[in-house]
């Protein structure tokens, strides 16, 4: 155990690593050690941000709680406190389960966290601001422009946890964005749970393309990113921002989630199987060359053999660039499990996940493929051992492929910007030389 030291565990979505973030500038500011996602817990007080989207998610965050627990009963942590999600959503059944956990916060009063600590060594009140201990590479970061959601789709438990969408204020997120440009940061990824959402409760009009192009105007601003777009009332100016701002990636993540009209209408997706084919056709003819992010799910409640034959199909067509899925799990007071049977069974859900994600894993390969001899400006994240890992302007940290540059007499630097020319494919990866 080392005295002073707060190890930081951030589970779940980048949303939540911005919020660990901001807790660690604050925790630094009372003369603590922080450390993130340490190999082994070694600090006297370790704080959980978990994640309580899904039943994976859930698991994962439950056994982290108890795997430190054990820790804290073996005294090798002296203080363990629980924050995020899951605590917001099931507060009280965390308290009654895992009492060894010293507090639970929620979501959002994981400050009275920071004043709890600040009594313990009767430090000064630091006030939240928009600066934060950065756990990404220096060269990019996840700017998160709103809380919340106000879409209510069926199967999802979001809006039970951090209720309706509330956008940050431009100015602040402007402010945050050249702060994070002086700090070295060079791609910014815009984040929320749905970013075309952003500005109709502020500003009473969506907001997010004049948002985009005054970041886009930032100098130091090199790639900025978008993730995530709803389909429904899709804001149709952003695709201009997109298409004549050259430091806008040429890439959308849209989660669409299905395309047959009983599975949308039962999920409450507000969308019409016509009316998505019409909006990924009006993105690709207004931002031509586009990559497109987007995830399917199966099985839920009702999915027929014809439903599921029809987003095959669907993905067939759409040729997406860049395409995850995942099965329907029930979660609790959502509208789906107040009112439909989960009537698939996980082995017929399994065997539909599998081959939807046969189908996407033959057009990657393809599309890598025809990637070969092009020409492509990548940043370099990491050396690994013989190679360079770097990304090209269609591929987000993490889950989308990587570019691999083999290492010769040329040293490239992490964060810095590199000409290429992609010399091979395959369904993961892109292989490249410099120019």
């Amino acid at each position: 155990m080392i005295k002073n030291r707060i190890d930081v565990i951030t589970l779940g979505c980048s949303k939540n690593l911005v919020d660990s973030e901001k807790l660690m500038k604050q925790l630094e500011a009372l003369g603590y050690a922080v450390v993130h996602n340490p190999d082994k817990v070694k600090g006297e007080i370790v704080v959980i941000n978990t994640c309580g989207f899904i039943g994976d998610a859930k698991e994962e965050s439950v056994n982290m709680i108890l795997e430190v627990c054990e820790q804290k009963t073996l005294r090798h942590v002296k203080k363990v406190y629980v924050m995020g999600c899951l605590s917001e959503r099931f507060f009280k059944e965390l308290n009654e389960e895992i009492p060894e956990v010293d507090r639970y916060f929620g979501k959002f009063n994981w400050t009275e966290l920071v004043d709890e600590l600040r009594k313990d060594n009767n430090s000064a009140v630091q006030q939240e601001g928009i600066e934060r201990v950065l756990t990404t590479p220096s060269h990019y970061a996840y700017v998160k422009i709103g809380e919340g959601c106000n879409r209510m789709c069926a199967y999802c438990a979001i809006p039970l946890i951090t209720g309706h969408h509330i956008s940050r204020p431009m100015e602040e997120i402007l402010d945050e964005v050249r702060w994070l440009v002086g700090k070295g940061v060079k791609e910014v990824q815009l984040i929320a749970q749905d970013l075309t959402y952003y500005g109709r409760d502020l500003y009473h009009n969506p907001s997010i393309a004049e948002l985009t192009e005054r970041i886009a105007d930032i100098p130091g601003v090199e790639w900025l990113r978008l993730h995530y777009a709803y389909p429904t009332d899709f804001p149709f100016d952003l695709l201009k921002v997109i298409r004549e701002r050259p430091n806008v990636c040429n890439y959308l993540d849209i989660a669409l989630q299905h395309i047959s009209n009983p599975v949308l209408t039962r999920m409450r997706r507000h969308i019409t199987a016509e009316e998505t084919y019409d909006l990924l056709a009006a993105i690709r003819c207004e931002v031509p060359g586009i990559f497109l992010r987007s995830t399917m799910m199966v099985g839920f409640p009702g999915e027929t053999e014809e439903d599921f034959e029809q987003l095959k199909e669907f993905v067939r067509k759409a040729r997406f660039e860049r395409m995850g899925a995942f099965a329907y799990s029930e979660e609790e007071g959502t509208y789906a499990a107040k009112h439909y049977d989960d009537d698939i069974p996980d082995d017929i859900k399994q065997s539909r996940l599998d081959e939807l994600m046969s189908i996407q894993q033959e057009i990657a390969e393809e599309i890598s493929l025809s990637m070969i001899g092009r020409k492509e400006r990548i940043i370099v994240d990491r050396e690994e051992g013989d190679f360079y890992i770097g990304r090209t302007q269609y591929d987000s940290p993490e889950v989308d492929p990587e570019v691999l540059i083999q290492k010769n007499d040329k040293v490239l630097k992490t964060g810095q910007f590199y000409d290429v020319t992609i010399t091979d494919a395959d369904e993961f990866d892109l292989y490249a030389k410099t120019i």
